[in-house]
């Protein structure tokens, strides 16, 4: 039986009122837990803190003072601080809320992966930081959003030694209303997705207004709290900040939050390509002339893995993850079920479809992406746990380092080192991500670093590669006897994959060349001289089926408009992609709910979308390993004349 309107109405309300009741709440808490930096008399001239070796950096308009200069770097040395960003005291309303929205300062500093967030007025940096980042200070001061995107990248340079303060004697001074391409311009800054959040406020602030129209007590209830927030939050006794708007806050919210959210959408939809993807469009152009057909090898008639005829085709499918032009075929083996990519892809492929995903144009979202998974970073690092600390750990197919900066925190005294075929290896080691880093192919590694490892990892890594005994040769050689291999796999053998078909996630077309059963895995492990310790299918599971199905849908319906491999989108293709779009945000929010459903079922029935094995190298103790005189181990690393490695950069594999 269908509820009555009112009843339907009033459920909404309460769940309007929950979830603003909760946020304010939440946001009370975490601006409490902001640390503020104390006022230094004039007269204690006996103390006064070493300010050498750090930067103020402040962006336009705004008022420091040399006392707010001592105590910040008083602040940072007694936290063991690089990177500390300044809220001003009189910082104003909704961008205090906004930015306790998406930081806890009680997790800020610890959380390795978490991306950089401030208030965009000013940022005490370390000289060295500085440094290793590549960062020159110039002489006007930056915009907010300048110091946004800055303090984006330098928590990057200082993962786990970046933090907040407010600075009550700092003021940001009274600014006008943002105009639609600057406030669009602050929201990319730290990585935002501009279109989502402007698309959710929008949203939000409907939904607010639908349950007050109905002049019901808890749609009153629920507005009267929205009005109320401001004051509930920044307001009362010990308050650390005293926004100069906090007093007109609420009357005007609405008014002020509407205009925030209209004023970037209308810069968002009229907004051009950027120079960079003009550029990209021309050299894809030029490429595609030729057709993708050069792109793929010939069809080869037997399974890669065990020689088997007996082969079916599993999927059919164009490139869902950017909308390149392609088609691709996974085909799966009868004798021992492994799947694969056939034709595969040509080295010549290979570069053109990784090209703008893990770089270039795709290079920050998938970063953002990755900076997500700390948990699941974290518990591959564990299962090395019952087998006591390691001390040399090689990661493969490393990406920009995420994995061995959140593993960091499980083995702090572990050097890891990171192995990858793209640029991001290098972006690792100048971050200190990674203690070393290799540039290239694996197994033009076997005789160089031979017996180097107590651990090597691949997480992630085996399906991207195009013969992967090959890689667990390498692994065998690399490793010391006695030490271990950790790998991560997508399972094929998933009952989503049946149930999603071409829109289950871990096909990854045209990325991924192998999806292998795990007793294939164990077989190829145990022929070459492997134990296998430990196997996990359930904890290994990764919650994204159902959001995947609903975005890789997504972007088959309605592609990225400006997509530059793509011909110059019209204005009706631009508003069907925004309706697609639109349309798929409720979608996505069931998904969310199906998937954290799934998670749970997965980890208790032991049975997920992927896999993860440990295995022992048999013989030997995994502790011996080679050392130089010095005491450190011997990782042989041929240079250029520059000092770079050389390595030859073909293209770049999954980070994951």
């Amino acid at each position: 039986m269908t509820p009555p309107p009112s009843r339907r109405v009033r459920w909404t309300s309460v769940a309007v009122l929950v979830a603003l009741g909760a946020g304010t709440v939440r946001s009370h808490r975490r601006l409490r837990a902001v640390p503020v930096l104390p006022t230094i008399p004039s007269t204690a001239s006996t103390w006064v803190p070493r300010a050498a070796g750090w930067r103020l950096l402040t962006a336009r308009g705004v008022e420091s003072d040399p006392a707010t200069f001592l105590a910040a770097c008083a602040h940072a040395d007694r936290e063991g601080l690089r990177v500390l960003d300044l809220l001003p005291g009189d910082l104003a309303v909704e961008r205090a809320l906004g930015l306790l929205r998406l930081v806890d300062p009680t997790r800020y500093g610890a959380d390795r992966l978490g991306e950089g967030r401030g208030a965009g007025f000013a940022v005490l940096v370390a000289e060295e930081v500085l440094t290793r980042a590549g960062v020159e200070p110039g002489d006007t001061p930056p915009e907010p959003a300048e110091l946004l995107a800055l303090v984006r990248r330098l928590k990057e340079y200082a993962p786990a030694a970046t933090g907040l303060a407010v600075a009550p004697a700092l003021r940001a001074g009274r600014r006008p209303e943002p105009t639609g391409a600057v406030r669009a311009a602050e929201l990319r800054a730290p990585g935002l997705p501009a279109g989502t959040v402007v698309a959710a406020q929008l949203a939000g602030l409907a939904v607010l207004a639908a349950v007050a129209a109905r002049q019901g007590r808890w749609g009153a209830a629920a507005a009267g709290l929205y009005w109320l927030q401001p004051y509930l939050v920044l307001a009362g006794p010990g308050a650390p900040l005293r926004p100069a708007d906090l007093a007109a806050a609420g009357a005007v919210r609405p008014a002020r939050a509407l205009g925030a959210a209209l004023r970037p959408a209308a810069d968002l939809a009229r907004t051009p390509p950027v120079a960079a993807d003009a550029d990209r469009a021309v050299a894809y152009r030029a490429e595609l002339a030729a057709g993708t057909d050069r792109f793929l090898e010939a069809r080869r008639p037997d399974c890669p893995w065990c020689g088997s005829g007996r082969l079916t085709v599993r999927l059919r499918v164009p490139d869902l993850l950017q909308g390149k032009p392609g088609r691709f075929v996974l085909e799966e083996c009868g004798e021992c079920g492994h799947v694969f990519q056939n034709p595969r892809l040509t080295l010549e492929g290979l570069e053109f479809y990784y090209r703008d995903f893990y770089d270039g144009r795709g290079g920050e979202s998938a970063g953002s992406v990755f900076g997500r998974l700390g948990d699941s970073y974290r518990k591959r690092a564990g299962m090395l746990e019952p087998y006591g600390e390691p001390t040399s750990w090689l990661d493969v197919g490393t990406g920009h380092g995420h994995f061995c900066n959140a593993a960091r925190a499980v083995w702090p005294h572990t050097r890891f080192d990171g192995l990858d075929m793209g640029d991001g290896v290098r972006d690792a080691e100048r971050r200190g991500w990674v203690d070393s880093g290799f540039q290239g192919q694996f197994p033009e590694f076997a005789a160089k670093l031979a017996g180097q490892y107590e651990v090597v990892s691949m997480y992630h890594y085996l399906e991207h590669t195009r013969d992967p005994l090959a890689e667990l040769d390498t692994a065998a050689a690399v490793l010391a006897p006695g030490g271990f291999l950790a790998i991560e796999l997508p399972d094929p053998r998933s009952r989503m994959a049946r149930l999603l078909g071409p829109a289950w996630l871990p096909w990854f077309q045209p990325q991924h060349q192998h999806l292998i059963p795990a007793a294939n895995l164990r077989e190829a492990l145990a022929g070459r001289g492997f134990t296998v310790l430990a196997e996990e299918h359930g904890p290994a599971h990764q919650g994204n089926d159902f959001v995947g199905a609903v975005a890789l849908t997504t972007t088959r319906l309605a592609p990225d408009p400006d997509r530059p491999w793509a011909p110059p989108a019209g204005p009706w293709r631009r508003a069907l992609a925004r309706a697609v779009r639109a349309a798929a945000l409720p979608c996505l929010a069931g998904a969310v709910v199906l998937d954290a459903v799934r998670t749970v079922a997965a980890r208790r029935m032991d049975g997920g979308n992927a896999y993860r094995m440990l295995a022992r190298k048999d013989g030997g103790d995994p502790y011996q390993v080679p050392a130089r005189a010095d005491g450190d181990h011997a990782f042989p690393m041929p240079a250029r004349a520059d000092g770079d490695h050389a390595y030859p950069k073909p293209a770049r594999r999954d980070e994951r």
